[in-house]
């Protein structure tokens, strides 16, 4: 990347000033918002379906999740990088990279949605018959995934463009972005699941509206700005070194995306061999297990974006202290969502099926993982601090060994025979705690920031391609 004069880019949202824990309040508070909104798109599917279609059909939404963020996990893993350059570029004041980096990562948006609609459209149904997908839920999970895929483009388009606004420091437009389209989703799964009697194909239909109604609330937003975030349609290409740096950044959060959607295929299959209720206890469990992951990616963007903007000023010491800041506050969050949930589970089971033995299983989930999310905390917060800083290797092969590869040897070895829904769910809170200490060593013991400044100078260094 070309060493270029610093412009004077207009940065009411810049978060290298201030009070860091203030700042970080008013940076989560949207993206957590944000992030409930994005997640109750499926989980207004999963509500409806269960509810007013049945069990069955429950099943057949839920099976197909962990597929979902299989596929489509490695691609908004791949893109992240793009909200890493932009924010360093951004807090650095480099007005022409930043633009360089927007167009960069929407040509990434057209041509990666595309390929995933053709190629999971293809293969998925293949991919849940390997999962041992249950016969009498195959064939609504095969339409529901189906659709699904179609949105690809439009889902990829609005959640760059979504990065971009919050890499600048913009957090409450994609807010408000995803509250219109959540709305829209649910007014859409009333008309197609219940007016017209769709089924799970309604449900999966909404959901693929709603999407394409957000890419068009962020593509106009984009299109629009005056500033160095603004998009051109005739400018819309890939240019080489961003994208290389864009791959260098995203391509280890995308397969540390796929490692842990692997393993939780292969959860999802071990689970599918206790039959339909569980599969639907372990469903609605999801959907109450996404508060906390909403909460805790919420706290991880936010530390993404600070670490990049702040590196990019070449505010060290204010990027370490704010690691510290979201740690503490991270910590305090999931102390109250455990709290909560524990207090709460069983009314928030009702909502979604009234199935007695479904209630129990769930609960029972519940009060063995819930717990255990305190583990998972320093692995979001350092993962997501070490990718703002640019340095994204290691902390991955760290995800490999600590989650994948100990998840998967539990699963292989531990696991069979034992027909215990309660041993195979023991995989997630070992593994949480050995990834985590992984992450202490190389954050407080290594010089991963000495690297990564060297890293950044010598990229800067380049002559402009």
């Amino acid at each position: 990347m070309g060493r270029l004069g610093k412009k004077n880019i207009d940065s009411p949202q810049s978060i290298t000033e201030g009070v860091i824990w203030q700042q970080l309040l008013v940076f989560f508070f949207p993206i957590l918002l944000g992030t409930f909104f994005q997640q109750l798109y499926n989980t207004a599917d999963a509500i409806i379906v269960g509810k007013f279609v049945g069990t069955g059909a429950l099943a057949a939404v839920g099976s197909t999740g962990s597929l979902i963020n299989l596929i489509v996990g490695f691609f908004m893993g791949l893109a992240s990088g793009a909200t890493v350059i932009v924010s360093q570029f951004y807090g650095a004041r480099q007005e022409k990279d930043v633009s360089r980096t927007v167009h960069t990562a929407m040509a990434f948006a057209l041509v990666g949605g595309l390929f995933l609609s053709v190629v999971g459209y293809a293969i998925s149904p293949a991919l849940l018959h390997l999962m041992g997908t249950p016969e009498d839920i195959m064939p609504g999970a095969t339409s529901y995934i189906r659709i699904y895929f179609l949105g690809m483009i439009p889902m990829l388009i609005y959640n760059i463009g979504a990065g971009v606004l919050r890499a600048i420091g913009d957090s409450r437009r994609p807010l408000y972005f995803l509250i219109a389209s959540c709305l829209f989703n649910i007014v859409m799964d009333i008309i197609l699941v219940l007016g017209a009697d769709m089924g799970v194909a309604g449900a999966a239909l909404a959901t693929t509206f709603s999407q394409f109604f957000s890419a068009i609330l962020v593509l106009a937003t984009l299109l629009r700005s005056q500033t160095s975030y603004q998009l051109h349609v005739k400018k819309i290409r890939f240019h080489g070194d961003i994208m290389k740096d864009m791959v260098r950044i995203g391509l280890p959060a995308g397969l540390q995306s796929v490692m842990y959607s692997i393993s939780n295929v292969i959860i999802q299959s071990t689970v599918n061999s206790f039959g339909t209720d569980v599969i639907a206890a372990w469903t609605a469990f999801g959907k109450l297990d996404a508060i906390f992951w909403m909460i805790i990616s919420a706290f991880g963007i936010s530390i993404t974006t600070f670490a990049g903007q702040n590196f990019g000023a070449r505010k060290y010491d204010r990027m370490k202290k704010s690691v510290h800041t979201c740690l503490a506050m991270s910590f305090g969050a999931t102390v109250l969502i455990i709290a909560f949930m524990l207090l709460l589970g069983r009314p928030l089971y009702g909502m979604f099926t009234d199935d007695s033995h479904v209630l129990e299983l769930g609960m029972e989930i519940l009060q063995q993982l819930a717990p255990f999310w305190l583990c998972y905390v320093c692995i979001e917060i350092y993962s997501g601090a070490l990718r703002g800083a640019g340095d994204s290797f290691l902390p991955t092969l760290f995800t490999l060994v600590g989650v994948c590869l100990l998840r998967v040897a539990w699963l292989l070895f531990i696991v069979p025979g034992s027909g215990s829904l309660r041993l195979t769910l023991y995989c997630y809170p070992i593994t949480w705690s050995i990834t985590s200490v992984m992450f202490l060593v190389y954050y407080y013991k290594s010089s991963w920031l000495k690297r990564s400044m060297e890293k950044y100078r010598h990229d800067q260094a380049l002559p402009e391609q």
